[in-house]
């Protein structure tokens, strides 16, 4: 290891309270989205960035869903990284179900406790603070490196990181995008699942009970259009050479499986169907004349979005009386599982003492999805997840740290490549 690693991760160790200080800090400032109110999660990551005397920008497309944008420039041309993290969180949900306070950022046990302290305020913080580090070597350092602290992450991205590259184009497009999303330290995320969410609607003439004949029930319409629907998760994936090598690999499915749960290597090349809501009816005498439901359908890897929402349409369009709306989401997406970035992040793992990473895909949604749909490599090194959207979230310090010193040092050694 050369000197300039040796003194980041000297650096990284003066820091340790620091760090930790700004992540609980960082979970305290509320930050749920829903409603999507990110002002003080925000704030906090610009206080850090104006005592360290490190420039940067706000943009704000929605007044409470504000994103920073930070950038230096190295001593020579090189490639261009960006580092993306976000501050907004789930819902808390259930407080009574919370053995602590969920916006507390409390320590116990070697963790930190409460609402996005895995989703995703520690890799956030990785993002935050690497780029601190790397900022007192830039002249040294080719190319570019870019700090994007986003907002609107948990909602698909409008205010987020989808405006930012939409309105800012190179200034955030980068080279490759190094994400600390919540994938654990024993994996590096080179893809993920597309996602197809849809509103179904049925209305019918409606009746009195006693008169089922008069009109057709538009729950047991739904229902029907829900079973069609279930049966979409027979479609086959078609595997890239590339992802079938990796999926196949026992050890990948080992790995799969003790990160993610029993069963997840089989899901993780499967379509899946979930019914999430369901609304209808008036009254327990009356035959139902409105039912909505709201589906979400994740398609891996070789199967095509677009031709799985054709059969949505085709199975909606066949029930008299139901429509589809609210139609999101985007396709599956992936780069190269031995990119050299990923490759970067392997080896620096190794040097600071985590076992062997092994690249899988996720089966949830990431923001890296936006830079991979316009052909830019992205990778996700994070925390081991915990009860992300559930009660009790938390995260391991001695991994968040190390995340830390993972990110640091694998920005370096992008950023140490000629162009």
């Amino acid at each position: 290891m050369n000197e300039m690693k040796k003194q980041l991760l000297q650096w990284i160790a003066e820091d340790e309270s620091t760090l930790v200080d700004f992540y609980t800090g960082f979970v305290r400032a509320k930050s749920p989205n829903p409603p999507g109110d990110t002002r003080a999660a925000l704030a906090h990551v610009a206080a850090f960035l104006d005592g360290r005397h490190l420039p940067y920008r706000t943009v704000a497309p929605s007044e409470n869903m504000p994103n920073i944008v930070a950038s230096f420039e190295g001593g020579q041309p090189g490639p261009h990284l960006v580092l993306n993290g976000h501050a907004d969180v789930f819902p808390v949900g259930r407080e009574d179900l919370w053995e602590r306070d969920p916006w507390g950022g409390t320590i116990e046990g070697g963790r930190i406790y409460g609402r996005g302290s895995s989703d995703m305020k520690g890799g956030s913080t990785a993002a935050v603070f690497a780029f601190a580090y790397l900022s007192r070597l830039k002249a040294k350092l080719r190319g570019k490196l870019t700090l994007t602290i986003v907002s609107d992450e948990e909602t698909g991205g409008r205010w987020g990181s989808e405006y930012l590259l939409e309105h800012l184009g190179d200034e955030v497009l980068g080279d490759c995008v190094l994400s600390g999303e919540p994938g654990g330290v024993g994996t590096v995320r080179y893809g993920e699942k597309g996602i197809l969410q849809f509103t179904v609607s049925v209305k019918t003439r409606g009746a009195h009970g006693p008169y089922p004949h008069l009109s057709a029930n538009a729950i047991r319409v739904a229902s029907s259009i829900m079973d069609r629907l279930e049966r979409l998760q027979d479609i086959q994936a078609v595997l890239p050479q590339a992802v079938a090598d990796n999926l196949n690999s026992p050890r990948v499915r080992e790995v799969i499986e003790s990160t993610m749960g029993a069963g997840t290597a089989e899901i993780m090349r499967k379509l899946t169907v979930n019914v999430g809501t369901i609304r209808g009816g008036t009254k327990v005498n009356m035959v139902a004349a409105d039912c909505t439901m709201e589906v979400d359908i994740r398609v891996p890897i070789g199967i095509d979005r677009e031709a799985v929402l054709g059969e949505v349409r085709k199975i909606v369009a066949g029930h008299e009386g139901a429509t589809l709306e609210a139609v999101v989401g985007s396709a599956a997406n992936y780069c190269d599982p031995e990119h050299r970035m990923a490759q970067i992040i392997r080896s620096n793992a190794r040097d600071v003492g985590l076992p062997e990473l092994v690249a899988i895909p996720s089966v949830g949604a990431s923001d890296c999805r936006m830079w991979r749909e316009r052909g830019v490599p992205a990778f996700v090194f994070g925390t081991t997840p915990c009860n992300i959207a559930a009660p009790n979230e938390s995260t391991s310090i001695e991994d968040f740290l190390q995340v830390v010193r993972v990110h640091t040092l694998s920005a370096f050694d992008f950023l140490m490549a000629a162009q």
